[in-house]
């Protein structure tokens, strides 16, 4: 895979083949039976200056992207989610936030829509038609979505469904299945509890077992029960090279 920098891999008996890309600050494992393409590069996330973003609020990460060492986690983990997308006519990112990952999005595809609980949409909309990137904006909730039924080539979720209750997790990817397109993917990120990653969210002043109620395997396990799995990513940092602290699924409708 370009753009990851050295490959190895071995032999898990609980998943298979297992390969493990080194990058430049944190190494990606990746799980499953499909190959990815030699030809798959990792994009650089396009920010804008953080003060140019709106709408954000006290629990908006944006702050924290420009951070060194946290900073380039944050940006790793929207990179390798986007990394995993093919492109297409229209996307929809449940959970957009501030709207990061717009500038990308608009590289590979021709509408971008967005569903966020409590975003401020016209502001963000406002802000990304003033750069010359359209967006379709609404708040509502992924358990149910307003859109018809095979609408979207793709469905983005970053850091969205761990604050889903486990019970909750099936219902929504039955309705992320039910917008996506035949063939369409939805591509999700969640992080890997851990004790540093609960340390260093502690740090930062959020108690995440306040907000983080569904672990990454309870995630995958429900988006296997509506979808077929590509592969799975899991990114390990410089600062804990032992144990995974995000994971990026792959999933396709068939």
């Amino acid at each position: 895979m370009a753009g990851l920098g050295s490959l190895t891999s071995t032999l898990d008996k609980r998943v298979g083949y297992v390969c493990i890309y080194y990058a430049e600050t944190c190494r990606v494992r990746l799980i499953g039976h499909r190959k990815m393409s030699t030809g798959v590069k990792v994009p650089k996330l396009k920010l804008l200056p953080a003060s140019r973003y709106v709408g954000v609020t006290r629990n908006d990460p944006i702050r924290f992207y420009h951070w060194p060492i946290l900073g380039v986690m944050y940006r790793r983990r929207v990179e390798l989610c986007l990394a995993e997308l093919r492109g297409g006519e229209r996307v929809l990112e449940v959970g957009f936030g501030s709207g990061v990952s717009f500038l990308n999005l608009h590289d590979l595809y021709r509408e971008i829509y967005g569903l966020d609980l409590e975003a401020s949409v016209e502001a963000v909309a406002a802000l990304f038609r003033s750069l010359g990137v359209e967006v379709c904006l609404q708040n509502g909730n992924v358990l149910d979505m307003p859109y018809a039924d095979e609408f979207f080539d793709a469905v983005l979720l970053i850091s969205v469904l761990e604050h889903l209750k486990p019970d909750q997790l099936s219902a929504a990817f039955r309705e992320i299945r039910r917008v996506l397109k035949p063939g369409g993917q939805v591509v999700y990120g969640v992080p890997v509890e851990r004790p540093l990653m609960t340390l260093m969210f502690r740090l930062l002043g959020y108690d995440i077992r306040q907000h983080h109620f569904s672990t990454e395997k309870e995630v995958a396990a429900a988006a296997s029960t509506a979808l077929e799995k590509v592969h799975i990513l899991q990114m390990r940092s410089l600062l804990s090279l032992r144990s995974p602290v995000y994971e990026v699924g792959h999933f396709v409708k068939r």
